[in-house]
């Protein structure tokens, strides 16, 4: 594990020795703790600024936003399209239940 070197504003540091008392944890560890949420928090806003992008990207062309409205039209339009679906999942052996991403 490698060891890095901050400087604290005295009542930043005077806040994370009373949280490690009350957590009976080692400031180090809270530290860490603190650090990982915040790259992780980063991670998943830059993931989401992504996908903004790529939906912003989508809804700006023409041929893909004609597309995903005739999807949208071809469910509404049954009035039963998410159940058509499933019943044709079912109809080709797929349990629609089966949860395929684990």
């Amino acid at each position: 594990m490698s060891a890095i070197s901050l400087r604290l504003p005295d009542d930043v540091e005077a806040n994370l020795k009373t949280e490690a008392q009350l957590a009976g944890k080692s400031q180090s560890e809270i530290a860490r703790l603190a650090i990982t949420e915040y790259l992780a928090r980063r991670e998943r806003e830059r993931f989401m600024a992504e996908m903004v992008e790529a939906a912003r990207a989508l809804a700006n062309d023409p041929q893909a936003r004609a597309e995903a409205l005739q999807i949208a039209a071809d469910f509404d339009a049954a009035d039963d399209g998410l159940d058509r679906l499933i019943a044709e999942e079912r109809a080709a052996g797929i349990d629609p239940d089966e949860k395929w991403w684990e």
